[in-house]
């Protein structure tokens, strides 16, 4: 039923409109009105299945997130949240992805976890948790698409429902979680089974394992240097686990990266 409505306002969209002729159902070629605004009720059937939470929400709490929350659109590169001092809000990913990373006192990043589709990212909302100073910048790795809810509106639907509330516990508890194995990572693992870890999870996101990424960016993910970076790929080379060629890294025999990390 709310499926039928949905179509009778994109319907009703597209008759009102006045700045092109339209027709429908075969008759013509669909308009990029009538799209658009199916488009805009899909979004909104869409966060409301992607929000973690929304059956155990209130009528009244369900509304007041309707009403507030923002479909943002964000290219590749763009910094979405930048430092503590920033507050844009609570993001929930619809597709994309992001990465969250802090800058050292030298200039050097570290990349201290990614989000994907389905994701919450509440970090951005860093003035929501005045007791958690925690100065990470939050950039789009591809281009992404994402729900943006404001912190005094998440805040306060959160006070009001414990499901939230513990929701958003857990996801703390896991992003603090995800922090502490890096930190873990960078004190105890040797740098060749880092690299070579994580070669084989940039692989298992991207789906082949032919990687269109830089020396440089992989210094950026991992906190350290380009040269640095570039003597272990070239030993992995030597070794045939890996082809290297401008701005690509083809695993060969990741198998033989694997094995690196387990020994």
């Amino acid at each position: 039923m709310k499926k039928q409505v949905s179509i009778t306002k994109a319907v009703k969209y597209v008759i009102n409109s006045t700045d092109e002729k339209h027709t429908l159902l075969g008759i013509g070629p669909m308009s990029e009105n009538f799209l658009r605004a199916s488009l805009e009720i899909s979004k909104e059937k869409d966060f409301q299945e992607f929000f973690p939470v929304w059956n155990k929400l209130t009528a009244g709490q369900q509304e007041q997130l309707e009403y507030a929350v923002r479909y943002e659109h964000a290219k590749k590169g763009t910094i979405i949240h930048n430092g503590s001092l920033d507050c844009v809000g609570v993001l929930l990913i619809h597709s994309g992805q992001l990465r969250a990373y802090m800058i050292s006192e030298e200039g050097r990043e570290i990349t201290l976890f990614r989000l994907f589709e389905r994701d919450l990212c509440l970090f951005s909302a860093s003035c929501m948790m005045p007791n958690i100073q925690f100065d990470t910048i939050i950039e789009a790795e591809k281009d992404t698409d994402f729900w943006l809810i404001p912190p005094n509106v998440y805040k306060s639907v959160m006070e009001a429902s414990a499901a939230l509330a513990n929701y958003t516990n857990e996801i703390l508890s896991s992003r603090f979680s995800d922090v502490m194995w890096l930190m873990e990572q960078i004190i105890w693992k040797s740098f060749d089974k880092r690299l070579a870890e994580f070669l084989i999870q940039e692989s298992d996101i991207e789906k082949t394992n032919h990687l269109k990424i830089t020396h440089e960016k992989i210094a950026n993910h991992m906190g350290t240097a380009r040269e640095v970076v570039t003597r272990m790929l070239r030993y992995f080379q030597n070794e045939g686990w890996i082809r290297l060629s401008r701005g690509t890294i083809e695993l060969i025999h990741p198998e033989k990266l694997t094995a690196l990390t387990e020994n």
